[in-house]
């Protein structure tokens, strides 16, 4: 209801959450859920399959302080200790970041923070850098501005600690069409980045976004993090038209997307690798 968003209940979101996760988990690796409507829900009520990962985000929604210098927190009474002991495969941190923001270094130290707290308690950390623009008089980034802006946010931010970049796409696909621009500035996204990146969908179509995710895997991503592309109509339809829409269009896509990824990502292991392992490894552990 973008016309009334206040009026959506609680019950209502993780309703919706549910289907979501109920139609499309199968076709996926992993869901993505929040703690607020959507993490305990689906695993309360069985929507999530055993055999598909868990990634539980830990932010607050949205940002405080100034539009054009935001600041990004966890969420109050929430913590990576509580997502791993409920049996998540891996958090996920939104941060608004913009590399020239006067809050730039605030943002880092939170970074490193959860990247340590990540560590001591074992769990992977998937970064969710989203930019803004610093012209109060623009919500988004010019479009001459944006490669520079994603890019370098990947160079700062992934020697942080991420153990995953979820990367928007570093072009604006309306105002650079040429397939062989956004191929180039994938390739120096996949540069600057010392973690594994996968890519966002956005407000991407879903056309225009398999184009971007075929581009971005030749070009060094390891996969999607996908979300309006897939399903963006079921909110829009209500009772069995939305179910059939979830089990149907929406499944196709995903399962589209899954197999464009098994075919063309990078594979992770191409940065993590085990260590030696030596008889005694336990007692370091």
């Amino acid at each position: 209801r973008p016309d009334a968003p206040a009026a959506v209940t609680a019950d209502e979101m993780a309703a919706f959450k549910r289907q979501v996760i109920g139609a499309l988990a199968p076709a996926s690796s992993a869901v993505l859920l929040d703690p607020e409507f959507g993490a305990a829900q689906c695993i309360a009520a069985d929507a999530l399959p055993g055999a598909v990962g868990l990634l539980v985000a830990v932010e607050a929604t949205g940002y405080t302080g100034d539009p054009a210098a935001r600041q990004s927190q966890v969420l109050p009474g929430w913590s990576i200790a509580k997502t791993r002991r409920m049996g998540a495969s891996a958090i996920k941190l939104l941060v608004y970041y913009h590399p020239d923001a006067p809050t730039a270094a605030e943002i880092e130290a939170l970074v490193r923070q959860v990247a340590a707290d990540c560590a001591a308690q074992d769990i992977p950390f998937f970064l969710e850098p989203l930019s803004y623009s610093l012209d109060p008089s623009r919500k988004k980034l010019e479009p001459a501005e944006r490669r520079r802006v994603v890019i370098e946010t990947a160079r700062r931010l992934t020697p942080l600690g991420a153990d995953v970049l979820k990367a928007e796409f570093p072009l604006d696909a309306d105002a650079a069409p040429d397939e062989r621009e956004w191929a180039a500035a994938c390739a120096a996204l996949s540069s600057a980045s010392v973690a594994p990146w996968v890519l966002l969908s956005a407000s991407a179509g879903y056309a225009t976004y398999l184009r971007q995710v075929t581009i971005a895997c030749h070009a060094g991503a390891s996969g999607v993090a996908v979300g309006r592309a897939v399903w963006k109509e079921a909110p829009g339809l209500a009772g069995e038209a939305r179910m059939e829409f979830l089990r149907g269009a929406a499944r196709e896509r995903m399962a589209r997307i899954t197999e464009l990824c098994d075919a063309l990502a990078r594979p992770w292991t191409d940065f993590y690798a085990p260590a030696p392992i030596e008889p005694g490894w336990y007692a370091q552990y």
